[in-house]
């Protein structure tokens, strides 16, 4: 027989011994994998990628408000493994088919001084990437908490770079990690010194708040989650996931975007048909004359829906203003005669008849207080969808309030865009009457070029973005190629197009007009052939059997030479090529046969672009 005393340390040594032991898992492809330890009872995780580092050993936990940090004093309890290795097909978006492969653990860590709480931590490891989240159990001493932080690092080799925004319509800045100004918003793209790229995000956030990333003081060249603002929970509750894409280029985040998808839960709607994306004009001069010309504009050139905007109810920004009636703005009202007045219902009724929605603009002023009334009334004039806009963003309340918004939109079948600041995280998987949202620098504040070559590796990695394309305004920095370009650069199942101009100012078709009316806002499959932030963006996506590659370039000229290899083997295509011609309104279009051994040569002009659309030759 063991002596007590023997049988105590016996225990004691192993039990050190296995909180010594890293537990690994790596993803179904070997590529990625995650270490979690315990150093001196403090969770921590660290991840590489084709063995490179690319987040170094870094602390996990909770901090909670009123009570001990939730981060130290761990012992390793029980550890779940599972994979799954499946694939699902969304009811739109960039593929239409999404692998979802992954190996995971569920850890559980065991607070050995009082008073004994328990955290959870699920781990799963993607081929595209790394997340995890935190969850808490019932249990005696935590039923109810408010999070104040987290201890979540994000530990990173000195020398590494990042693609920083202050807030979601912000322009971007190329800075060494330790240079960050601000904390910084969501998705964050990172170059890795040793080469590799990442990028950080969240998925699934619809009841915590948002997760920004600053530096942490100690060690300057690494990240620390920043929330914005506590969150209140009650146990059982977990949070969001946070996520770590990898790859050994820019374009592989951007492939692998719908990670995001993959973390948050399936539809919440049994029945979709009344789910259509398309393509949207913006009626601004909010009449009925206009309304009728949009719709005529809308039914000859492509385009699915129209919309009213800011100032059919009033001004928006006025707390008595009253969405559930037409008062046109007095601010907007247009000088002409023949353009005042609007008569909503026989727009509606005409663009029906014409096989067009209407959309309606509602600020958050008016949601706020009237949106039981509001939706449903909307239902019933026959509206399409509804613009959110100025909502409220990143508290746990706010947050909250919007997919509870969301939510009941649904429930009177309404498509929905949710205008400025509100980023998506994955949750339009959920509920895919969320056609798109801005929180995007897009055409409204008339970025350059460099911007946008920018945006694919960027804000394009969390989703769907509404860029609000023009056309005719004088004040675009861009080639109308370079536009052209954007409607396949940039995704959005609903896609603004020529947002400052009127059916008026068409006195015929401009060459490229004839592309709009054809291009699709959803994909079967997404391929990025070239690019890097800043310098240029070539990406190829296809629906059905046609391809459609587009290219960008910064505010420089560039030649790029692109091999066709995406396309189908021993298949010839007619390709309609739209290219930078003698000035920035010069689009020439010209047709040639192609197949994937060849080679396309493109010269783009400074600020310019190109897209060719590539179908199968019967």
């Amino acid at each position: 027989m063991i002596p007590r005393f023997t049988a105590l340390f016996l225990a004691f040594f192993l039990a050190s011994v296995l909180q010594a032991q890293p537990v690994i898992v790596s993803s179904p492809d070997g590529r990625v994998q995650l270490s979690v330890t315990l150093p001196d009872g403090r969770p921590h995780y660290a991840v590489s990628f084709d063995g490179k580092p690319a987040i170094l050993p870094s602390a996990l936990g909770l901090v909670l408000d009123g009570a001990p940090r939730l981060d130290s004093h761990f012992t390793l309890g029980p550890i779940a493994r599972t994979s799954r290795d499946t694939s699902w097909k969304p009811l739109y978006g960039e593929r239409s088919l999404v692998p979802n492969r992954y190996n995971a653990a569920g850890m559980h860590f065991h607070e050995s001084i009082p008073p004994k709480r328990k955290l959870a931590i699920m781990f799963r490891v993607y081929n595209e990437g790394v997340a995890f989240r935190y969850s808490l159990s019932p249990q005696p001493s935590l039923s109810r908490a408010t999070i104040a932080s987290e201890s979540t690092e994000f530990r990173l080799a000195p020398a590494a770079f990042a693609w920083e925004t202050e807030r979601a319509q912000t322009p971007y800045r190329r800075t060494a990690v330790a240079g960050l100004q601000q904390p910084s918003e969501r998705p964050l793209l990172l170059e890795l010194p040793n080469g590799l790229w990442a990028a950080i995000a969240e998925a699934a956030v619809d009841n915590y708040p948002s997760m920004f990333l600053s530096t942490i003081r100690a060690e300057p060249h690494s990240l620390a989650a920043r929330l914005h603002g506590p969150a209140r929970i009650a146990a059982p509750f977990s949070t969001p996931w946070r996520v770590i894409l990898l790859g050994s280029t820019p374009g592989t985040l951007l492939e692998h975007n719908y990670l995001l998808l993959n973390l948050s839960p399936p539809s919440s709607l049994t029945e979709t048909a009344w789910i259509k994306p398309g393509k949207i004009l913006r009626e601004i001069t909010l009449s009925t004359k206009g309304g009728l010309e949009a719709v005529d504009f809308a039914a000859r050139h492509g385009i699915q829906y129209i919309e009213y905007d800011a100032g059919w109810y009033g001004h928006e920004y006025e707390e008595q203003s009253d969405a559930t009636r037409v008062n046109i703005d007095p601010r907007r009202l247009r000088k002409e005669p023949e353009y005042q007045g609007l008569d909503l219902p026989r727009v509606i009724a005409y663009a029906k008849r014409k096989n067009i929605g209407v959309w309606l603009y509602v600020n958050r002023r008016a949601l706020e207080r009237q949106i039981d009334t509001l939706l449903p009334l909307f239902a019933r004039w026959g509206v399409a969808g509804v613009k959110y806009g100025f909502v409220n963003v990143h508290s746990q309340d706010w947050t909250r309030w919007l997919y509870s918004a969301i939510a009941k939109a649904a429930t009177h079948r309404l498509l929905l865009d949710i205008h400025d600041e509100f980023r998506p995280t994955g949750l339009s998987r959920t509920w895919p009457h969320l056609l798109t949202q801005e929180g995007i620098r897009g055409n409204e504040e008339m970025p350059d070029a460099h911007h946008s070559t920018v945006l694919p590796f960027t804000r394009m990695l969390a989703g769907a973005a509404d860029y609000t394309y023009c056309w005719f305004d004088q004040r675009l920095k861009n080639t109308w190629a370079h536009q052209l370009a954007m409607t396949v650069v940039v995704y959005s199942p609903l896609q603004f197009l020529y947002w400052y101009d009127r059916p008026s100012q068409f006195t015929g078709t401009t060459p490229g007009m004839d592309f709009l009316a054809r291009v699709p806002t959803t994909w079967d499959d997404t391929r990025v052939l070239s690019g890097a932030p800043g310098q240029h963006a070539v990406i190829a996506r296809r629906k059905a059997g046609t391809w459609y590659l587009a290219a960008i370039t910064n505010n420089d000229g560039r030649t790029l030479s692109i091999p066709l290899t995406v396309l189908k083997p021993n298949t010839t295509y007619e390709a309609t090529l739209y290219t930078d011609g003698d000035g920035p309104r010069d689009v020439r279009k010209a047709t040639r046969r192609l197949n994937n051994t060849q080679t396309l040569d493109l010269n783009l002009q400074p600020r310019g672009g190109a897209v060719i659309e590539l179908r199968p030759v019967p």
